[in-house]
Order: structure tokens, then sequence, then C-alpha cells
């Protein structure tokens, strides 16, 4: 019985290898004449993978949807970047976002790595977003994934962790408080830029610079996926749109 057991798993991590190997890979889309690649069509999901019951399209936009009561800690992966994550290293991403619910936390993961499939989580460098704008604008490691060393570069300051891992921090030419304000609250629409080139990221609301990361680690991350995040045990909705890359 052992030994029949033990050939059926393998022959059936085989069929999964070999349906993995004849799936075709999603390649990235054509930029447009001023170079810049729309990853979203504003219509449905195409290119997107998560699960079917938290994301949709509303009005032309993602939407993320949960209670919390089935709440996951989960995200909306861009197939093109998990095909082919060494080609999102460099990049200038741009997005828009709302919160329509008082209560919740998300981001938007770059050069992520996949390392809960069956969650469709992706850990690594996130720019953060939560209903109370607390935390939106730093850069987050979430689950871990660049180290676990936690909130990586906070809001109002430029963080550089050197070769030895150790981090140092000066301040922007706005401070967190008054970075806030410039931030809309729930219900209003936020435009958000993220720059990532080499070690160095960058990420800015409405025109301001929110933080700064120059990341010199063993640690560091140099590609890898993107990704929508809706964060377990909270009820929220949130809606992205707009969404396109320019690589560098």
């Amino acid at each position: 019985m052992k030994k029949s057991a033990s050939v059926c798993l393998i022959l059936c991590m085989l069929t999964l290898a070999i349906n993995a190997a004849d799936k075709p890979k999603t390649e990235i889309p054509e930029a447009g004449a001023d170079g810049w690649i729309s990853l979203f069509n504003s219509c449905d999901l195409s290119g997107w993978e998560g699960f079917e019951d938290y994301w949709s399209v509303v009005d032309g936009a993602i939407q993320g949807t949960e209670t919390k009561e089935t709440s996951k800690h989960t995200h909306l992966i861009l197939l093109s970047s998990k095909d082919n994550p060494e080609k999102f290293a460099n990049f200038e991403l741009r997005y828009s976002w709302r919160m329509l619910t008082k209560g919740g936390n998300s981001g938007v993961q770059i050069r992520g790595k996949i390392d809960k499939p069956e969650m469709f989580h992706v850990g690594g460098y996130q720019a953060d977003i939560d209903a109370g704008n607390s935390f939106t604008g730093i850069i987050y490691d979430e689950g871990g994934v660049a180290g676990g060393r936690g909130i990586m570069s906070k809001r109002g300051e430029n963080t550089l962790w050197d070769e030895k891992n150790v981090r140092s921090s000066t301040p922007l030419n706005k401070n967190n408080a008054e970075i806030k304000k410039d931030i809309n609250p729930c219900g209003e629409w936020n435009d958000c830029v993220v720059k990532a080139e080499g070690n160095h990221i960058v990420c800015s609301i409405n025109g301001q610079v929110t933080t700064e990361l120059t990341d010199n680690s063993p640690k560091a991350l140099k590609s890898g996926v993107i990704g929508l995040q809706m964060h377990g045990g909270h009820t929220m909705t949130i809606q992205f749109k707009d969404i396109r890359i320019k690589m560098q």
C-alpha cells in the first residue's frame, strides 16, 4: 500500500509539472508610443489572477471586497509579472486607488515573491495603504520575504539599509503628519507613483514623495511579482484603476 501511494504521488506531481510546462506564458503587453504599458483594461480581470469571489471590476475599476468573517490575506496577481518576474526589476509604476470603507488595509506589491500560491499571497516590498492613512505611503516587508524587516521605510523618511543590514534614516522635506494631509480620505481617489531603479525605491502620492528606500542589504529584492493586496481580518472594499508601468 505504501509503495502504491508513493507511485500515485509521483505520478500526480509529474502530471502537475507537465501541465505547468504546457501552459503558455502570459506575455507583457506592448508599450504605447509613450513607453507606458497598460496593465488593466478597465473591463475585466484579463491578465490577473486571484480569488474570484474577492475581486471584480466595478465602474471601470478593479474592486476588492471581503468581510471580516470570511476574509483572506490575499492578492490579485499580475500574470505577466508572475510568468516573467526577472523583467519586473526597474520601472515606474502608476496607479490610482480609493478605499470605500472606513476600515481596511491594502497595498501594492513590487518585486514580490509568491510565497503561498494556494492563497495567491505575494510577499516582499509593499507600497502600503490603510483606510485611516496611518501607514499609507510607507514601504513594508510583506510576509517577511525581504528579510523580515517589517516597516522598511517610514513616511517622511529617506531610509538606508546598508551592506550589513543595518538601518539609518534622514528626514524628507515634509514630515509624517504633513504628508498625511496630502493623502485623500476614504471615498476619494489617490494617485500613486512607485519608482524602482537598482537599489533605490521612491513612493509618491498625489505628487508628494512619501518615502524613499535605498536597500543595499543582502536581503534586498532585485525583481519580481506585482500584486494588489486585501489584508485578512477586515470588512473592506478597495478600488484600483489606471494601472500602468514603464520599464526602465
